[in-house]
């Protein structure tokens, strides 16, 4: 990959975490970038540097990270990834390594009572689900790999007319397509919690 690949990948993930209507694999990562608007950035010699010790996927990878752990993709700066990304990078990869013991964990959290409570809505305020995630009790991996299994947000978009459950639901649904799961397994984790 060259620069201006790297660039380009990043640009394309930013849409995605940041944009309703773009989606990076139903237009497979192309965004307009020119070479002249990339040679007059300040930092392109960190795409440049980039480009050299990191493969194609291991850069996707690395802006997924960075934009899937920042409390806003929106207002996530260049500069901050510069700064603090390699490091967010190899949390990411630690949480996806260990995915399904992340998971267990966390479900030993939300099915606390052996039922499907921490789903429940009451009136207008948030599930137990979505509280847990808000207080870093739960990872945004366990909320994804959830709503693949039961398709809550569905019903909460319905439901929970907020910012902040709107915001909750976009981020869960653009990071969903970079966390790939064996359905059957992980099905088979949360029947084990539920009674």
């Amino acid at each position: 990959m060259n620069p201006l690949e790297c660039y380009r990948t990043y640009i394309a993930i930013k849409n995605h975490f940041t944009q309703k209507k773009y989606d990076f694999h139903k237009y497979n990562g192309h965004v307009k970038a020119s070479l002249q608007s990339f040679y007059k950035r300040k930092d392109r010699f960190w795409f440049e540097k980039m480009s050299r010790t990191k493969t194609e996927e291991e850069i996707k990878n690395f802006f997924v990270a960075n934009f899937a752990l920042s409390s806003d993709p929106q207002t996530l700066w260049i500069g901050e990834i510069i700064k603090s990304g390699e490091s967010n990078y190899l949390k990411w990869k630690k949480r996806i390594q260990s995915l399904t013991y992340m998971f267990k964990d966390e479900c030993d959290i939300i099915f606390v009572d052996g039922d499907l409570s921490s789903f429940e809505i009451t009136g207008s305020r948030h599930p137990k689900l979505v509280k847990l995630y808000l207080s870093n009790k739960v990872s945004l991996e366990t909320l994804v790999i959830l709503d693949k299994l039961l398709h809550f947000t569905k019903t909460y978009d319905k439901k929970l007319v907020d910012p902040i459950w709107e915001f909750t639901s976009m981020k869960i649904k653009k990071y969903s397509p970079f966390i790939y799961i064996d359905v059957k397994k992980y099905k088979t984790i949360v029947r084990e919690y539920i009674q």
